[in-house]
């Protein structure tokens, strides 16, 4: 586990950035965190990272969003109005990851293990402050086995 403080919201953009710029094709995110925490303003700190340029909301209501023209094709997922386990292979999330896109799953928790391997991405606020947030970064599966030594070191300005 990866433990970080953003002190402010350019710490977690940064964050965001490092993550991006180490992206491969395939790789799954999963956001954690409570209503209002920074999950989709991490996202978009990690698309514009990519190179997207159009804007990027919150899927809540749509549950998945599309973004090309960056450096991969980025998927925005918001599972947090998901009513059954079996929706999660209807939005056909792993097969848009599959093609050599990357995705980030807001509420991707609440569907355990079933969301695949990947890093999650855990962020919570910081009592006291509109700002500062603790970010801890977990991973399962294989993917990040040969990245996870590079990824601490090129976080570790923010480690806690």
């Amino acid at each position: 586990m990866i433990t970080l403080t953003a002190s402010n919201p350019s710490d977690t953009a940064s964050i965001a950035a490092v993550l991006a710029e180490m992206a491969k094709p395939g790789d799954m995110f999963v956001l954690i965190g409570e209503m209002g925490a920074g999950k989709t303003f991490f996202a978009q700190q990690f698309g514009a990272a990519l190179g997207v340029t159009e804007p990027i909301t919150s899927p809540t209501f749509n549950l998945l969003h599309n973004y090309q023209g960056g450096r991969l094709p980025m998927h925005h997922a918001d599972l947090y109005r998901l009513e059954r386990t079996g929706e999660l292979a209807d939005l056909g999330i792993a097969e848009l990851v599959e093609a050599g896109g990357v995705a980030l799953v807001e509420w991707g928790d609440v569907v355990g293990d079933d969301i695949g391997d990947g890093l999650t991405i855990t962020i919570e606020h910081v009592d006291g402050s509109d700002d500062v947030r603790h970010i801890s970064i977990g991973w399962r599966g294989k993917q990040w086995e040969t990245r996870w030594d590079k990824l601490r070191s090129a976080l570790s300005r923010w480690s806690a």
